[in-house]
């Protein structure tokens, strides 16, 4: 790592928006180098661990072995004459056996079996008898020792009775021996960190890492081009996290793609309208010229169907900008007012092509009832929910265009809650999954699927709801709630 810069010289930038001029420790930016760095420092941290223990036992079996051969030594004094060894044969039994004294206690009397000349420094203990939490530190105090002392060992005897035999030895030639232990482990070490680290880390970068890094890639190619195929993640089949990963990104990446188809279809309608707007309303602008004209003629029938006529034309105005303000998501806010309903549910079944002799509709509404509502805002609705019952009713041969439709109201819980309810064929289950879904909830062949889509969004700016309560083979049921004005 670079030293950090004097004081007068100019801050490394740093990406780290909270401590901005600091030097940050290097930590590679991919998974797999930084799984590679952890794999090694939890190997080697693991051997390190494993190495005092290793070394300690290294050293009280040379300990042990030396003294066992010392006590064997000894048992040169019981055959020879007098029970005495000269000094010459005692140096030999000494030399052999790798220490300088041995001695040993029986009955609380210790005796010096076999000794060399006397010592100038006196040794340090090492008591094999019994175990010592820490004993696994005594092989790096000798480590840390100069080689030149001695080491004065206890044990309990083998070949002989007695209390305990005792030897003292140099610890040059263990220190030597504990070197070249420590150079071995270190090696093996070195070589199960390397063997290990591999086999972990090939093995998690297989399972985990190259699953992960094939996520990342489907993401980072979904983000670029949505509509790429190749940013489709097909999946493996696993059933752990990764897989499940990858289901739930598939499932994502669908919905986002039908968002966006929706989205392009909706800003595709926004565009059209605004090009044929303008014409539009000129056409429409003509047709009231004309109705006006017809109002002249005099004729009693003429009269009779011009306010409809009027009111068609006015609303098909209204429609053609609304429709536009729809594609741009941003319905206009309802103009609310106390609407009679009876009135608005006849005039909605008129736009929506219901009649006595096919679709009919029956009204269980009191002829007072109101309810708070921006009256062209609630004919859009009605006449969308009026329209789609009679064309599934239409829609079925066996049918030959006739059924029924029936409404009625109700109060509760601070709003009025209009149902309607129709004999028809009932939706079929992939249309209620979408329903309210612009272009995804239609059901008749040639449709758009914005119907039900703008009688919601319509109904939700009135503070209220609109959705299905149940459809089947005996018809489907739809209810509009309104909340409840002062005026209601």
């Amino acid at each position: 790592m670079a030293d950090a810069a004097p004081p007068d010289s100019p801050k490394a930038p740093s990406s780290d928006p909270h401590g901005a001029g600091v030097r940050r420790f290097f930590w590679p930016g991919g998974l797999s180098g930084r799984l590679l760095l952890l794999t090694v420092a939890i190997v080697v941290l693991a051997n390190l661990l494993i190495l005092p223990p290793n070394l300690a036992a290294f050293e009280e079996r040379w300990l042990l072995d030396r003294l066992r051969a010392a006590e064997l030594a000894t048992l040169v004094e019981e055959t020879a004459p007098g029970g005495v060894v000269t000094q010459h044969v005692a140096e030999q039994l000494l030399a052999s056996a790798g220490v300088v004294s041995v001695a040993m206690q029986v009955d609380n009397e210790r005796r010096l079996l076999l000794a060399a000349p006397r010592l100038k420094r006196n040794p340090y203990l090492v008591d094999l008898r019994r175990e010592s939490p820490m004993s696994w530190l005594a092989p790096f105090e000798t480590l840390a020792g100069g080689g030149d002392r001695m080491v004065r060992v206890m044990a309990k005897p083998r070949f002989r009775a007695g209390e305990f035999v005792e030897i003292v030895a140099p610890d040059g030639p263990l220190k030597k021996e504990l070197l070249t232990q420590l150079e071995r482990l270190i090696g093996i070490a070195v070589f199960t960190s390397i063997m290990a680290g591999a086999v972990v880390y090939f093995s998690l970068n297989l399972f985990l890492v190259r699953p992960m890094q094939r996520i990342t890639r489907s993401m980072e190619r979904f983000r670029a081009d949505p509509e790429d195929p190749k940013a489709r993640i097909p999946p493996s089949g696993r059933r752990d996290e990764i897989g499940r990963a990858e289901g739930e990104l598939e499932r994502m990446q669908a919905d986002l793609r039908a968002a966006l188809s929706s989205r392009a279809r909706l800003a595709a309608l926004g565009e059209a309208v605004a090009k044929i707007n303008h014409d539009l309303r000129n056409m429409l602008t003509s047709a009231q010229i004309a109705s006006e004209r017809m109002a002249l003629s005099g004729d009693p029938k003429v009269a009779q169907a011009l306010p409809r006529l009027e009111r068609a034309l006015g609303r098909a105005v209204a429609l053609a900008s609304n429709v536009l303000t729809f594609g741009n998501s941003d319905e206009p806010a309802p103009d609310k007012r106390p609407t009679p309903l009876r009135p608005a549910l006849e005039a909605a079944a008129e736009d929506a092509g219901l009649s006595p002799a096919g679709v009919a509709l029956e009204m269980d509404i009191a002829p007072d009832a109101l309810v708070d509502a921006d009256p062209d805002q609630l004919h859009r609705i009605l006449v969308n929910l009026l329209r789609n019952a009679r064309e599934a009713i239409d829609g079925t041969p066996a049918r030959r265009g006739v059924g029924r439709i029936v409404a009625s109201l109700g109060r509760g819980g601070g709003a009025s809650v209009l149902t309607l309810a129709d004999d028809g064929p009932g939706l079929p289950e992939r249309a209620r999954a979408n329903l309210f879904q612009p272009f995804a909830g239609s059901t008749r062949r040639g449709g758009a699927g914005l119907g039900l889509a703008i009688a919601r969004e319509l109904a939700q700016g009135h503070g209220g709801d609109l959705h299905l309560v149940e459809s089947g083979p005996a018809g489907t049921v739809f209810e509009l709630r309104l909340p409840e004005g002062s005026g209601v």
